[in-house]
């Protein structure tokens, strides 16, 4: 069963958004009931009332060498990653 981008307002702001093909896939395969009812900007300020913002903390890319932030303090004794040597090691 193929599924289709479908368009749903949202109920903090009012406004139309997408709920795409894939995110119904993986509503679907984490058993998830329910649709959003929120749009992603909605949702992402949500949680942000709820749980405050994410403090992030900067180290150095063990593959690269630049600037890596992460939400957690660094650990000596483990290696850490700037977001695109994370996403590359992740396609691995």
């Amino acid at each position: 069963m193929s599924a289709e981008d479908r368009s749903i307002i949202c109920v903090e702001c009012n406004q139309p958004f997408a709920f795409t093909a894939g995110e119904q896939a993986f509503y679907q395969e984490k058993g998830l009931m329910h649709e959003p009812r929120r749009c992603p900007e909605c949702r992402t300020a949500r949680r942000r009332e709820r749980h405050g913002e994410r403090q992030m903390h900067e180290g150095v890319c063990a593959d690269c060498g630049s600037v890596a932030r992460v939400p957690f303090v660094p650990r000596d004794d483990r290696p850490i990653y700037c977001s695109d040597c994370f996403t590359n090691r992740r396609a691995e």
